[in-house]
């Protein structure tokens, strides 16, 4: 058995970039950022920042092109995938994406947090890409907020 599983949450780096393929399929990607603060040995604060590349297929694409702009913090469920790609200069390039299965939008209220954001689950098995499935979850929205799912 094997589980490929990603949890973060941080804050976007910039709006997404939403393409909407034949077949009215829709992918959104944008870096996430997640940061870690320690003291080191000097007893220096430290913070250290990750960047990660988010892709949003189907309704979570939708989702990310309404709700998502740089800055919001968002807590998002995935899953790691690699893959390669011939640079101009013909050498192989690779590139670590982190494939939503789901998002929350974080924040107070009155900033698209908890109580206003959306939630979105795509439905996919651990063991099918989220592109195959684009089912919104239910996931504690309340029909009265009012949200378009």
């Amino acid at each position: 058995m094997s589980i490929n599983k990603v949890i973060l949450i941080g804050n976007v780096g910039k709006d997404p970039e939403v393409r909407h393929l034949e077949s009215n399929v829709s992918v959104a990607n944008f870096p996430l950022a997640t940061s870690e603060n320690y003291t080191n040995k000097s007893g220096e604060k430290v913070t250290t920042t990750e960047w990660h590349n988010i892709v949003c297929w189907r309704n979570m694409a939708t989702l990310a092109e309404n709700y998502i702009r740089k800055g919001s913090q968002i807590y998002i469920d995935g899953r790691i995938r690699t893959r390669n790609y011939d640079a101009q200069d013909g050498s192989k390039r690779y590139i670590t994406e982190i494939y939503a299965d789901s998002i929350q939008l974080l924040g107070k209220k009155g900033d698209g947090g908890p109580n206003e954001s959306p939630r979105v689950n795509d439905g996919a098995s651990a063991n099918e890409p989220a592109s195959d499935h684009g089912v919104y979850g239910n996931n504690g929205i309340k029909e009265e907020d009012g949200l378009p799912f």
